[in-house]
């Protein structure tokens, strides 16, 4: 299993770049293969539909869909902005839902974030879940948000908080045998489509189980 972990920022010193590194170290852990980046390793301008009409999308768009597609999982650290997701890490989403075939759809993807406030940036990830889930992502129920963050991680880079570091742990080990079980097991494999402009091999209506 290929899980794809993804810091929705590229500032140095960046807290969801920490958290993003861990919960790399917890999927390795559990034996899973890892990728992990953040959006400063793909550079895109913001979306302009005249720009993506006269030169499709950008190289960084691709590059991160290509990343994306090749992972059965998505882990996403994201940043709050404002109360909301940042917009790097929409117009990120933007792009890549430009391109085909559409990598969100049907993706396992977890949410989780680090801030200084204290929500942890949860209000960040209500907000990105709308985009992804009307992608066709398969956003897991359960989030990890991270309050405090500037004083949370240990010189080694783990939680100092002993609780929390069981909790990230049981969210992500969780996650991870839901994608196990949505791999290996196709007669799980019941899906509801949302996103729109999707083309599948079945026709189905804009809400229809197969």
């Amino acid at each position: 299993m290929r899980v794809f972990v993804l810091a929705g920022s590229a500032r140095t010193g960046s807290v969801n770049a920490q958290l993003a590194s861990l919960v790399a170290r917890i999927v390795t852990g559990a034996g899973a293969m890892v990728d992990v980046a953040d959006l400063g390793e793909f550079p895109m301008p913001p979306y302009d539909g005249d720009a993506e009409s006269e030169e499709g999308p950008p190289p960084g768009a691709r590059a991160l869909s290509e990343r994306i597609e090749a992972a059965q999982a998505l882990v996403i650290a994201s940043p709050e902005y404002n109360a909301s997701v940042p917009g790097v890490v929409k117009n990120a989403v933007d792009w890549v839902s430009r391109l085909r075939p559409q990598p969100f759809k049907d993706k396992q993807t977890l949410l989780v974030s680090a801030s200084p406030s204290l929500v942890g940036g949860n209000r960040g990830l209500w907000a990105l879940r709308i985009p992804l889930e009307h992608l066709g992502a398969r956003v897991y129920p359960d989030m990890f948000s991270l309050a405090g963050a500037h004083h949370a991680f240990t010189e080694e880079g783990g939680l100092a908080d002993a609780g929390l570091t069981q909790r990230l742990a049981d969210t992500v080990d969780s996650f991870l045998d839901l994608v196990e079980a949505d791999t290996r097991y196709l007669c799980l494999q019941r899906r509801w489509y949302e996103f729109l402009g999707d083309r599948t091999d079945a026709p189905v209506t804009s809400r229809a189980q197969d």
